[in-house]
């Protein structure tokens, strides 16, 4: 008896592909392993057996195989209708079953993983009776009506491990077989498939040349239901510099584009035409397929992106990291895999083509160069602009979620909590919302967001969409950056002031905000908390204040930052690095723990993007993120219109002014309902 083996199945209606999709797996897999595969199709007692044949696969075939024994069972002959002659299937390191009930309710116990192929009825009709000619035609309704009647008492397409759209175009084995890498009950057996996928090459390419970024975005990401941009948006001097001088363009396509969504402690993820759903905390799934160091940066290349995952980890995240569980409209986190992008370095004024090693890379990266060069070509960053099309946009009518009375009532419950001694700080938070309508008058998610950024650059702006899903950002405020070598950042901002016409007047608000004892105290508590997240998994005596209530100035607000450097400890797990500080202090208040659960009852609805983090988690082990303020998220309403909404809020302490506490919140929404030309709500 061998040990017991790994058993994939792949189900799914006839004509579906499963046969072809079985035995090209298998082939992939035997790189490796030593595989056996056996097909349902063998064993159906007759064109009525569905039902018999399910049973005599489980007894007779899966039973002895999840032992570690040879499978002895009983073949059909279909030409003479009745029983053939037995038949031995041999155990082997992977078992790959195939057929209709391959993964029937009483097999799911003996299988570590099952597929579920899908394809649409006439390609299903056309393909099986392709395979099978006459013989299978006179029986085509018969058989389906026994898949129905199975499939109505037995979902198995609802629980499969992995959902794969089989277009016979060959795309599926290989979108598989990466799928089956992320199930952490294979990943024992497939260490030699995940090992391959951490050796990766890099090709970078500098080009020597300025492309507006809109254009650029546009010209190659414009039509990609799934795509990210990293915009840093705003030219500045002084420290803000550092935070504005690379910008990241990417999708999710080309031979390593994946996209991942997260909800309520279930992850999945899609891979070409396969989907794959694991269950647990996103924190852990991020460590496995991002923590380790699987690239290095080429020769002269300075940012700390090498290829990886870009996207946001949304508030409702908190579950996860000492937080309740709150249900979110929009998923917990959701992100790409680009497997390559167009990185600019404003200070070197050149562009990067990055790109992991494969067949499609060479012809990427030649239409990549040419969209450079072409968005080199316009004269100018407003022309440019102006090419891909800010126009006009209807002004969406917002209402709140909170009133004025409502909201200063909730900073009237946060102060006594303060005072009760519950906690010190809260950030309460409230949101605006509103509805638009779909057709030419409607709000254009790219448009809008040229129009914001336009309108408000900052150095952490960023511009996300996947699928249905917007995600338009012009935050200022570092959540915490890893880098390559450990060192850790974070850089939060407490304190705003808007911005003055008048220098005279500008400057006085500007010196208001650096010399208010209450901006200070509030800063200073989310400084000592940011200390205390990073020293969990820094070395002993690395945490450091570099910079305390220093003030900057953005485009519609001052704001009061400060910087906490510290150093990760060789070897600890990267993402539990960023679950310790996560959500941002900044925006919970302190302590973390006990004040997040204030602001549950207070505000009363989930978060969702806004107050989470935007960012990349890099291939050799970096990452860097903002908060998610200043942040507009458009929903499609599945009409043809769209929800949009912005959070906003601030830190509420003993000596707050309710009256002051609402004017900034009006204020720092102004950056954003302005640049759609619309105003805050009136209570």
């Amino acid at each position: 008896m061998t040990p017991a083996p790994v058993i994939i199945a792949i189900d799914g209606r006839s004509g579906a592909g499963k046969t072809t999709l079985a035995i090209e797996l298998a082939a992939r897999l035997r790189e490796h392993h030593k595989v056996s595969l056996f097909h349902l199709e063998d064993v159906y007692p007759g064109w009525n057996g569905l039902a018999a044949g399910i049973e005599r696969y489980v007894t007779t075939v899966l039973a002895p195989l999840s032992r570690g024994e040879a499978a002895e069972w009983v073949s059909w002959d279909w030409e003479m209708h009745y029983d053939g002659p037995a038949r031995t299937t041999l155990p082997a390191e992977i078992v790959i079953v195939e057929g209709v009930g391959a993964a029937a309710d009483s097999a799911r116990p003996m299988l570590d993983a099952v597929i579920w192929a899908e394809s649409s009825d006439d390609d299903r009709r056309t393909r099986a009776l392709a395979r099978d000619g006459s013989t299978y035609e006179p029986f085509w309704d018969q058989w389906a009506a026994q898949e129905d009647e199975w499939l109505a008492a037995d979902a198995v397409h609802e629980t499969a491990d992995i959902r794969v759209l089989n277009r016979a175009d060959g795309t599926a084995p290989d979108d598989v077989l990466l799928a089956l890498q992320y199930l952490p009950a294979l990943a024992p057996a497939l260490l030699p498939e995940l090992s391959v996928r951490r050796g990766l090459q890099l090709h970078a390419e500098r080009l020597d040349c300025v492309p507006d970024a809109a254009r650029l975005f546009d010209t190659l990401y414009g039509r990609s239901p799934n795509a990210v941009w990293l915009d840093s948006s705003l030219r500045t001097d002084g420290t803000a510099a550092e935070r504005s001088r690379f910008s990241i363009l990417a999708d999710d396509g080309g031979s390593y584009g994946q996209v991942v969504w997260h909800r309520s402690g279930v992850t999945r993820l899609t891979t070409g035409t396969a989907t794959v759903e694991t269950a647990g905390p996103f924190f852990r799934w991020l460590d496995g397929v991002w923590g380790r160091r699987a690239l290095r940066a080429p020769e002269g290349y300075d940012c700390e992106f090498t290829l990886g995952w870009l996207g946001y980890l949304g508030y409702e995240l908190k579950r996860e990291t000492g937080g309740s569980d709150i249900p979110s409209g929009t998923p917990d986190a959701a992100m790409i895999f680009a497997g390559r992008a167009v990185v600019l370095d404003h200070l070197e004024e050149c562009a990067w083509l990055l790109a992991l090693e494969a067949p499609d890379a060479p012809e990427w990266t030649a239409l990549a160069r040419s969209a450079v060069t072409a968005a080199a070509g316009a004269a100018s960053t407003a022309t440019a602009s102006t090419a891909v099309g800010i126009g006009s946009i209807a002004a969406p009518a917002f209402t709140g979620r909170d009133t004025e009375h409502a909201y200063k009532a909730k900073i009237a419950d946060a102060q006594h909590e303060i005072t009760e001694g519950n906690t010190y700080e809260v950030c309460l938070t409230t949101a605006v919302r509103a509805d638009v309508a779909g057709g030419p008058d409607g709000l254009d998610p790219w448009q809008a967001y040229l129009a914001l950024r336009r309108k408000n650059p900052a150095p952490f702006a960023s511009y996300l969409r996947f699928g249905e899903l917007t995600v338009a950002s012009t935050s200022p405020e570092r959540f915490l950056k890893i880098a390559a070598d450990g060192g850790m950042r974070a850089e939060p901002i407490k304190g705003t002031r808007p911005r003055a016409a008048d220098p005279a007047g500008d400057e006085q608000l500007r010196r208001d905000l650096e010399s208010s004892p209450k901006d200070r105290a509030e800063n200073i508590m989310i400084v000592d908390l940011l200390r205390n997240d990073l020293s969990h998994f820094a070395v002993a005596g690395s945490v450091t204040v570099s910079r305390l209530c220093a003030i900057e100035s953005y485009a519609t607000v001052h704001q009061m930052v400060s910087t906490i450097d510290a150093k990760l400890k060789p070897g600890l797990p990267r993402a539990e690095a960023v679950a310790a500080c996560f959500p941002a202090g900044s925006m919970t208040g302190a302590p973390k723990i006990s004040t997040m659960a204030i602001l549950d009852r207070l505000e009363g609805a989930p978060r969702g993007v806004y107050s989470g983090a935007i960012g990349y988690f890099s291939l050799n082990g970096a990452m860097d993120s903002a908060v998610a303020i200043r942040t507009l998220v458009i929903r499609a309403d599945g009409a043809g219109g769209a929800e949009l909404s912005l959070g906003i809020g601030g830190a509420i302490t003993a000596d707050s002014s309710a009256q002051e506490e609402y004017d900034e919140i009006r204020t720092k929404a102004f950056g954003v309902l302005s640049a759609l030309g619309a105003g805050f709500p009136e209570s």
